[in-house]
């Protein structure tokens, strides 16, 4: 069964990696690849917090989105 939305970070059996150009700041946002092959993000100032977990499918979806410039009018 794949792991739920929302689901408390610090539960998840996962290795927590932080980009390398996370700031001092604590502005960070923090991945994990989960046993069943999922994705799971979470905000590092709330490690006990929820995750959010995707499918490698979505995250592809969404890098290839991020390496093309669709999401740049946010910043």
């Amino acid at each position: 069964m794949p792991m739920q939305n929302g689901v408390r970070a610090s539960s998840l059996d996962a290795r927590w990696v932080k980009s390398r150009h996370s700031n001092a700041e604590g502005n960070c946002v923090e991945v994990a690849t989960l046993l069943d092959g999922g994705v799971a993000l979470r905000n590092s100032r709330d490690p006990d917090g929820p995750a959010l977990v995707y499918t490698p499918a979505e995250v592809a979806a969404f890098l290839a989105g991020a390496k093309d410039g669709e999401f740049d009018h946010l910043l």
